[in-house]
């Protein structure tokens, strides 16, 4: 007789890309504007030490016509990040239901420890290898990491 454990739960963290692309919070509009030209490019993550300060996605830019005004401006954290200890399965669900297709990954303290990114097909989740395969796709000109 074969026993059949559950496979346990996965998190966040086992599904993250763990060097995600960060920008400093001095980023400007005008930089933010620069940054979203990549089309792969779909959040940026404000940071300062290491700690997650902001989001921005494109809308969020909206009608901003001060290209030196503070990017941080304009950013925000709500609905955008999660704990890396959450299942992954509900969060995927939670994403598709949104929607949506990246997250950052933040530990208790605020700090930024990955980038949960869905894939385009919404079926799963981008890896550190497909991040650097898709780097290297273009000739290295994809940022890899802070």
């Amino acid at each position: 007789m074969t026993s059949h454990a559950a496979e346990p739960a996965r998190s966040v963290r086992d599904a993250m890309v763990t060097v995600p692309w960060t920008h400093d919070v001095g980023l400007t509009v005008a930089g933010a504007h620069e940054a979203f030209t990549d089309s792969h490019v779909h959040m940026l993550l404000l940071t300062d030490g290491g700690r997650l300060r902001g989001t921005l996605v494109r809308a969020d830019l909206g009608a901003a016509t001060d290209p030196a005004r503070p990017a941080l401006e304009l950013a925000t954290l709500a609905g955008r990040t999660v704990h890396p200890e959450h299942g992954r399965d509900d969060v995927l669900a939670l994403m598709r239901q949104r929607e949506t297709r990246r997250l950052a990954v933040v530990d208790d303290d605020g700090m930024l420890v990955g980038l949960l990114c869905l894939k385009r097909t919404f079926d799963g989740f981008c890896s550190d290898a497909d991040v650097r395969a898709r780097a290297l796709d273009h000739g290295g000109v994809h940022r890899i990491g802070r």
